[in-house]
């Protein structure tokens, strides 16, 4: 009895654990196939952004630098949210060098405390600025299992729901500054490891085997959903907010330090051979948060490498969409 008994926990141990982890890397493989064989997106000339204002979480590196610096080159004033003060205040002064006249600043924000959360938000509402463009880019890839401070699992609490309190708290701020013939807009990073994620209702803190694999596919599974679901709200209510989630690829980024050992070795010589640049990353990131050509409804969906694409059959379950909307919502309080 107890041989069959260790049978089914090995059993569930290899699908929870080992299956996400395996199908995680062929997946990898697969992208970087694709963007092998295909032509990088190069961004177009986009117009100047003088009198907009755009927050980018985690714009102190790798893609989000890139996002940061760009929108700050147009025009914009930026305001980056990262936890590392040094890191975000070296951004800035990278960003002054090459654009002396640029409107860019760093505030404290951790994705993994809703205290923070509420504390930035706070702070930027104090300055009654406008709010043209919030860009949700921070993110974590298979840290060792952990907690937030609230008790979250990290990469459900870091990656999904601290996005969701922040873009919650900063709506209103959204739909006032956007206008009928020039919406603000939401941009959600999201990643191609959705397309094998799954999001447990009933255990989203990932409670039962733990796998970093399927915790971050999950939660960018649930970042894309929560994409979707808010640009249905806004467009119910008829407000001047549209939202969308990104692809950026296989980006060259330090967010990959925590992958299997074995393969980490051979991810640095893939990372200079196959994996595009922090600037061709944030390329449809910044295309849809800027181009004109996407004015309203054109830039909703799910996006990648400058083009709309299909998502997983689990981001169009309206159930899921709306159970998982009403879940945040209960797990922050919020009304």
């Amino acid at each position: 009895m107890r041989v069959l008994l260790d049978k089914k926990e090995m059993f569930t141990f290899l699908r929870c654990c080992i299956l996400p982890a395996i199908k995680l890397y062929l997946l990898g493989f697969k992208v970087l196939l694709g963007q092998l064989l295909s032509k990088t997106f190069k961004l177009p000339e986009m117009p100047r952004q003088e009198g907009k204002v755009a927050i980018v979480t985690g714009g102190g590196r790798g893609i989000g630098f890139e996002v940061a610096l760009h929108l700050a080159g147009l025009g914009a004033h930026v305001i980056i949210g990262g936890r590392d003060e040094h890191e975000g205040l070296d951004a800035v002064a990278r960003i002054r060098e090459e654009h002396r006249e640029a409107k860019v600043e760093f505030h404290s924000l951790d994705l993994g405390s809703l205290q923070s959360l509420r504390h930035f938000v706070q702070g930027f509402k104090k300055r009654h600025l406008p709010l043209n463009i919030l860009i949700n880019n921070a993110g974590i890839m298979l840290v060792p299992e952990g907690r937030t401070e609230d008790g979250y699992e990290l990469h459900f609490g870091v990656n999904y729901l601290g996005h969701f309190l922040l873009t919650w708290l900063l709506l209103d701020d959204l739909k006032r500054s956007g206008t009928s013939e020039c919406f603000s807009r939401v941009v959600n990073v999201s990643s191609s490891a959705h397309r094998i994620g799954e999001i447990k209702l009933n255990d989203l803190n990932s409670s039962e085997y733990y796998s970093s694999h399927a915790a971050y596919c999950g939660s960018k599974l649930a970042l894309l959903v929560f994409s979707l679901q808010l640009q249905q709200e806004l467009r119910a209510g008829g407000f001047p907010v549209s939202s969308c989630a990104v692809d950026p690829g296989m980006v060259h980024t330090a967010l990959y330090r925590h992958i299997w050992a074995p393969l980490r070795l051979a991810q640095g010589v893939m990372a200079q051979l196959l994996f595009w640049t922090p600037k061709e990353g944030a390329a449809t990131v910044l295309f849809t948060s800027l181009s004109p050509a996407l004015e309203g409804k054109r830039v909703e969906g799910y996006w990648a490498n400058g083009r709309r694409q299909m998502t997983s059959p689990a981001t169009f379950d309206p159930q899921l969409q709306l159970s998982l909307w009403e879940t945040s919502i209960r797990l922050l309080a919020l009304q």
